[in-house]
């Protein structure tokens, strides 16, 4: 689970454990949080967890940690490519850096993972690589051109990646999450007019995602799949 220190990556990390998943946490630079993360799964689950720190962005790092994790448990049968990153602006204002950076990390990380990750799941005949997109790659959304262009990218990567692999038993599928409460939007003050656009009429959490994940890990005839978890956001 790329981006798996904290958030939608833990909870689905912590969701997988549940079902009996050995866990390898990938994550970007908070050494404390990926640790945490991994002691709570190993007490709580009993299964083995380990933490691979990694700039999912960089192919030959990412090379590096995906043979690292098949040293380590012997072989990959998830993949969940979660790790992004946000540096919203207007366009007018928008540096080339700022954009470059977020599909680098949301889109080419996935990518390089997935890339990594194929001959292994080609030989074992069967695999699942569940890719985080987003509903802002569905829709747009003011103010993240970067990252909407980046989750969009990820809707055709999936679907492409799920055509090629199809006919060796592997599934590719995408999480559309709309507003999930996490540690870093809990404290938004306009939640009350999110919530109002919302069908439900709810934020969602990151269990929500988890266990959307959960699902398509164990749907064997699911592939190149979009499914929104958004409380109808997008309809």
């Amino acid at each position: 689970v790329t981006g798996g220190s904290r958030g939608i990556g833990a909870a689905i990390a912590r969701k997988l454990a549940s079902k009996g998943a050995d866990i390898a946490i990938v994550y970007s630079s908070d050494d404390n949080a990926a640790s945490a993360v991994c002691e709570e799964i190993k007490k709580d689950f009993s299964v083995n967890c380990r933490f691979y720190r990694c700039d999912v962005s960089d192919f030959e790092e990412a090379k590096k940690t995906v043979a690292a994790i098949k040293n380590d448990f012997g072989s990959i049968y998830i993949l969940v490519n979660n790790a992004g990153i946000t540096r919203d602006g207007l366009s007018a204002m928008m540096s080339e850096e700022d954009f470059r950076r977020v599909i680098d990390v949301n889109l080419v990380g996935a990518f390089n993972m997935t890339r990594h990750c194929i001959a292994g799941f080609i030989r074992q005949r069967g695999g699942r690589i569940i890719n985080i997109t987003s509903i802002s790659g569905l829709m747009g959304n003011a103010g993240q051109a970067n990252y909407s262009a980046s989750k969009a990218g990820l809707i055709g990567l999936t679907k492409a990646i799920a055509r090629e692999l199809a006919p060796r038993g592997i599934t590719c599928n995408a999480i559309a999450p709309g507003f999930i409460l996490t540690d870093m939007t809990k404290d938004l003050a306009q939640q009350d007019e999110i919530k109002s656009r919302i069908p439900l009429g709810s934020i969602g959490s990151a269990e929500d995602v988890a266990s959307a994940a959960a699902y398509l890990v164990e749907a064997s005839y699911v592939t190149g799949e979009v499914l929104r978890v958004d409380g109808g956001l997008a309809m």
